[in-house]
């Protein structure tokens, strides 16, 4: 409101016989009207809701953001700007807070997903702070979109794609060599005590003794072998970890808002189903969002050209002490011919794919106990699922 639609507010009172605003209410008017336009040039949404949750003001920049208008989202929960479960979880959060005075989020910053009118889903970061409101305890909330990215950002993200990209090939160049040294020296063992016994079986010699000792080296060394792959693998897998108990339901919602950033609009809408007994696990979280990226892009792209575009991300318990996570999508559904080898490395439907990103993720969650592996989606497309030790949570929350 700008300080001449007071102006005209307080001469229609004058002329209606109302009683005229003292002075300090005019300077307080004053005050508001400007306030609000300062915010309303602010280019971040912001939002205010009262104790209760409902919606008290809302920002130009939140109508531009989540397709409402303020006028008809105002006195609304402020949880129908929120995809579930947290749509259901938000009140119980607001409640708790009041009884408990526990600070969890207020005051600091996070990465969370919103639901615009449409229905359509995005990333978005978070800042929440706490105020008085007429005299009443209010929330502050104010929301930027992570969606689109400045140029000089998405070219930043250009160049480190590209410098990781060169890094996989040295590092797989690197592997390749180092097992092309390690490996020359057993399977040349092995070829030369073969022909060494074949050359035994076309003199046809009878010595027995012979040939069994030289098909026996020819085994040791074949063992040889296999250990030194066996013991890559397992360098690979373990690598350097920090695995520890971690928020499932944290890890995924961070993990699916981060694996929207930078992607154009693609009408995906992301939904979550959190079971109530899975709640903490133990893990590398950097390493287990690297799989649960994998999955959630790679079920971005196969709905890419599919009329229906849901996603859902879901946790259950998996019996002995495990939680499983799915990720199922509406796509295409995964080729019948890589269907078998769909794990391995270098298998990929995408034109411009590596194939490796399976197979990594696979590496991942078996280096943790669990196992990855994927199925046709009842509703189309494909469910991906994988295991992690479940833990208590604590309070680790």
């Amino acid at each position: 409101m700008r300080s001449d639609e007071v102006r005209q507010m307080d001469s229609a009172e004058q002329g209606m016989g109302g009683v005229a605003p003292s002075a300090a209410e005019l300077v307080l008017r004053e005050r508001e009207a400007q306030l609000r336009a300062i915010l309303d040039t602010v280019p971040d949404a912001m939002i205010v809701i009262d104790a209760a949750g409902l919606i008290d003001s809302f920002s130009s920049a939140a109508e531009a953001l989540f397709g409402y208008k303020a006028a008809e989202i105002k006195g609304h929960n402020v949880n129908q700007l929120m995809p579930s479960p947290y749509r259901e979880q938000h009140n119980d959060y607001l409640a708790r807070y009041q009884r408990t005075g526990e600070r969890r989020i207020i005051g600091s910053s996070r990465v969370v997903i919103g639901l615009r009118r449409d229905g359509s889903t995005f990333p978005m970061e978070l800042y929440i702070g706490e105020m008085q409101l007429r005299g009443r305890p209010a929330f502050t909330g104010f929301v930027r979109d992570l969606t689109e990215k400045q140029e000089t950002q998405a070219r930043l993200h250009e160049l480190q794609a590209e410098v990781a990209h060169m890094s996989r090939f040295t590092a797989m160049g690197e592997m390749a060599s180092t097992l092309a040294h390690e490996l020359n020296q057993p399977l040349t063992a092995v070829v030369t005590y073969l022909n060494g016994c074949r050359r035994l079986l076309e003199r046809g010699a009878g010595d027995n003794a012979m040939l069994q000792d030289g098909i026996e080296r020819a085994a040791e060394q074949a063992l040889r072998a296999g250990q030194i792959i066996r013991r890559l693998r397992e360098f690979v897998a373990r690598g350097e970890t920090a695995r520890q108990t971690e928020n499932l339901p944290k890890l995924i919602e961070e993990a699916g808002a981060l694996a929207l950033i930078g992607a154009r609009e693609t009408g995906v809408r992301v939904n979550f189903s959190f079971h109530p007994d899975c709640a903490c696990v133990m893990a590398d979280k950097v390493q287990v969002q690297q799989v649960l990226l994998n999955l959630i892009r790679n079920g971005m792209e196969a709905m890419e050209r599919s009329e229906r575009r849901d996603m859902t991300i879901a946790t259950a318990p998996a019996g002995q002490e495990l939680v499983r996570v799915s990720v199922s999508d509406t796509g295409e559904g995964i080729a019948p011919h890589i269907r078998a080898d769909l794990f391995q490395p270098f298998v990929t439907s995408k034109p411009h794919g590596m194939g490796v990103g399976l197979s990594v993720s696979r590496t991942i969650i078996e280096a943790h106990g669990g196992r990855l592996w994927a199925e046709p989606n009842a509703g189309g497309g494909t469910l991906f699922c994988f295991t992690l030790p479940a833990m208590p949570c604590g309070n680790n929350e």
